[in-house]
């Protein structure tokens, strides 16, 4: 956001259902946040409410990638190219996943990855800022120098650097680079690991999806995934807390996720308090995800045969 230079009086175009880092970056530059519906298939930014919610005020919208599929990105481009604005990736959980092929992140003006060690790709804290735009580039390397130009004074374009912008101190220390180093060379076995697991529920759960039961995910056919998070949705949020409840007896980390932005205390007081999002209301209230990492893939006949008897025993009550 300090890149692309928003401030009081801007809007971003961004979804409620994600984390408060997001909107956090938008509120701490005096911008104001605006929550677009989501499409129940894959929790991404709906294109067409992003189109109907752009003002003469919108200088950035951000999509998020959730659980490493990709959103409509043609779509949003050019609705964004249309009102000559900025697209800024949240590509927090999607690392190595595509959209038609090319990496997301890499498709708007700007994208961001998370290494946090809740990511596929971790190193404890940090992440990393993407642009092919060389005047961003430009910018964002002030700003990651404190605000000042060394890095065009080492590269000889002037004798002495200076304080020339706002910026902070946004460089992860050499150890934790040393540790993401290692995890990028294991890209590659830690995805297809992911894979593994993300299959077997699927396959597991099929038929509780083919009852009725459940909705499983949906990856579109121009998304390759990198299957960070696996989730499902039951039909109310009765039905989600009983099959949290029996899962979690049984051994199983399963978790809702995010309370949309909207909905939240900060939200309700200072954001759009008349805001109406049915859509990603009913998708955050009845979503269930499981756990999910590598190493599952040593034990998944076990792992998936504890989740469906425990969603078919929580689910009988119904």
């Amino acid at each position: 956001m300090l890149v692309v230079g928003i401030g009081p009086g801007d809007e971003v175009i961004m979804p409620s259902f994600t984390f408060v880092s997001a909107a956090n970056a938008v509120v701490l530059r005096g911008a104001t946040p605006i929550f677009a519906e989501i499409q129940s298939a894959t929790l991404n930014l709906d294109p067409d409410d992003v189109a109907r919610r752009i003002t003469d005020h919108t200088k950035v919208v951000m999509p998020v990638h959730y659980a490493g599929i990709g959103c409509d990105m043609d779509a949003i481009c050019e609705i964004a190219r249309d009102a000559d604005c900025y697209v800024v990736e949240d590509a927090a959980q999607a690392i190595d996943a595509k959209y038609k092929g090319q990496f997301l992140g890499t498709i708007g003006d700007i994208g961001a990855y998370s290494f946090h060690d809740t990511k596929n790709i971790i190193c404890g804290e940090g992440g990393a800022f993407v642009t092919s735009d060389e005047a961003l580039a430009r910018r964002a390397e002030i700003i990651v120098e404190k605000g000042t130009n060394r890095a065009a004074f080492f590269r000889g374009e002037v004798d002495k650097y200076t304080w020339v912008s706002p910026g902070s101190s946004y460089i992860p220390s050499d150890l934790l680079v040393a540790m993401l180093e290692v995890q990028l060379a294991k890209r590659a076995e830690i995805k297809a690991k992911r894979k593994q697991v993300w299959d077997a529920y699927i396959t597991a759960l099929r038929p509780l999806a083919a009852d009725g039961w459940i909705e499983l995910p949906t990856v579109p056919n121009e998304c390759e995934s990198n299957y960070h998070t696996f989730f499902f949705h039951v039909k109310t949020p009765e039905m989600r807390n009983e099959c949290l409840q029996h899962l979690c007896g049984a051994g199983i980390q399963a978790a809702f996720h995010y309370v949309p932005l909207h909905s939240s205390p900060f939200g309700r007081r200072t954001l759009q308090n008349d805001q109406e999002l049915p859509i990603t209301d009913r998708c955050s209230q009845t979503l269930i995800r499981l756990p999910l990492y590598p190493h599952l893939a040593d034990r998944l006949a076990d792992l998936t045969e504890r989740v469906t008897s425990s969603l078919v025993e929580s689910l009988a009550s119904f």
